[in-house]
C-alpha cells in the first residue's frame, strides 16, 4: 500500500479542496470533506486541527485528489470507504497564510519564528468536539465534522488526525491506548520507513502527561480531555480546564466499534540531540527552546532574519522536508489500515 505515495504525491493539489461543503467556520469560511469509496473499513482523515501545522493539510489535499481520480474498481475504493476533511481551521489557516507559503519543499525558521499564530489552549480544534449532539456551545467547525461523521451510520475502524510539531528530534506517532498492544504492525511499518529515509525516531518520557504515555521509541498513547484538563487543574487554571471538550480520537469512538486512533507528528525543523536524554529534563530541547525564543524575540524587535537563518544553520538545525513529512504521514495511515483489517480477521 505504501507504494501508492509517489503517486499521491504527484497529484497537483486543486484550487478548491475536493469534496462538499459540510459546514462553515467561525469566520464563514467553508469546511470541505471527501466521500469515497465503498469498502468495508470506514477511514476517518483529517487535518489543520492546529493550523500552526500545514502539512497534514497539505497531505489530505494530495490524497483527496489523487482519491477523486482513481476508478471506481481500484483497490483503494473497493477496501475502504474514506472520509477525508482535508483543511479542518481555515480561519487558522489564514492567519498563518504569511509563513506558510505553496512549496512541497521546506519552511523557513525565520518567517515560522517570527509570524506563527495558534489558538490558545482550550480552543484548539482538535480537543473542541460536542460533548453531545446538543453542545451549541462548540466551535462551528466542530459541529459540522461531528454531523458528518454521525451521517456515515455505523463506526469507524480507523481514524488518523494529521498534526505536526515546531521541533523535535524526529518523527512521532501516537497511538489509541485501547491499542497499545495491538499495533505492532503499525510501529514496524512506522518505524522501518522512518529509518529508510534517514531519521531517527523521536523520543520523550512524559510520564502519562495529558495521557502520553510512552510505549517505545518514536511512539506513546495519544493524549485525550480528561488528562488534559487534570494538566491545566494541576496548574491551578480552571477556566482552561474547563474548556476542554472531547477530542476528534475520543469523538469518532463515541461513534461505536473498536476504532484505531491515531496522531501523526511531524518536525518542521529537526533538532539535533533532542531525546538523547529523553527527560524530563531534556537537557538538549531546553537549550533549544531557549534559543529558539530568542529568535523570535529578536525578529519581533525588529532584528535581522539573515542573522537568524545564519544562527540556525550553525547551531545545526534542520529543516524536514514537506515530501518526507507527507510520506510518513502515508506510513501511519497504510500501517492503521493493515492493522485495523488484521485485527478483523
Amino acid at each position: 500500500m505504501h507504494d501508492r505515495i509517489h503517486d499521491i504525491l504527484d497529484t497537483p493539489i486543486p484550487a478548491v479542496d475536493p469534496g462538499a461543503v459540510i459546514g462553515h467556520s467561525r469566520e464563514g469560511r467553508p469546511i470541505r470533506a471527501l466521500r469515497a469509496g465503498h469498502g468495508a473499513l470506514a477511514v476517518s482523515l483529517i487535518g489543520g486541527c492546529h493550523a500552526d501545522e500545514p502539512v497534514g493539510p497539505r497531505f489530505l489535499r494530495h490524497f483527496g485528489a489523487y482519491l477523486a481520480a482513481l476508478p471506481p474498481d481500484d483497490v483503494l475504493l473497493r477496501g475502504c470507504t474514506w472520509w477525508v476533511a482535508p483543511h479542518v481551521n481555515p480561519d487558522g489557516e489564514e492567519r498563518n497564510r504569511a509563513w506558510q507559503g505553496d512549496s512541497d519543499g521546506t519552511y523557513d525558521i525565520a518567517d515560522y519564528v517570527n509570524l506563527v499564530a495558534r489558538e490558545p489552549p482550550g480552543d484548539d480544534m482538535e480537543f473542541g468536539f460536542p460533548r453531545d449532539a446538543d453542545d451549541r456551545a462548540a466551535r462551528p467547525e466542530n459541529r459540522a465534522l461531528a454531523a458528518w461523521w454521525r451521517s456515515a451510520g455505523r463506526p469507524f475502524a480507523l481514524h488518523a488526525t494529521l498534526h505536526g510539531m515546531a521541533f523535535a528530534g524526529g518523527p512521532w506517532f501516537l497511538v489509541d491506548e485501547a491499542w497499545k498492544d495491538r499495533c505492532v504492525l503499525l510501529k514496524r511499518r512506522c518505524a522501518t520507513r522512518t529509518a529508510s529515509l534517514g531519521y531517527v525516531l523521536h523520543d520523550v518520557e512524559r510520564r502519562g502527561e495529558k495521557g502520553f504515555v510512552r510505549l517505545e521509541r518514536g511512539f506513546t498513547t495519544r493524549p485525550d480531555s480528561a488528562n488534559m484538563r487534570k494538566h491545566f487543574l494541576a496548574l491551578g487554571d480552571e477556566e482552561t480546564a474547563a474548556r476542554f471538550r472531547p477530542s476528534s480520537m475520543e469523538a469518532i469512538r463515541s461513534l461505536g466499534g473498536d476504532p484505531l486512533t491515531l496522531v501523526s507528528e511531524m518536525p518542521l525543523f529537526i533538532t539535533p540531540g533532542v531525546g538523547e536524554e529523553r527527560g524530563p529534563p531534556d537537557a538538549a530541547a531546553e537549550a533549544w527552546k531557549r534559543r529558539i525564543d530568542g529568535w523570535g524575540t529578536a525578529l519581533r524587535s525588529g532584528g535581522d532574519a539573515g542573522a537568524v537563518r545564519r544562527d540556525a544553520a550553525d547551531a545545526g538545525l534542520r529543516a524536514m522536508p514537506v515530501r518526507d513529512q507527507m510520506d510518513l504521514q502515508w506510513a501511519m495511515i497504510a500501517g492503521g489500515i493493515e492493522q485495523a483489517a488484521a485485527a478483523r480477521s
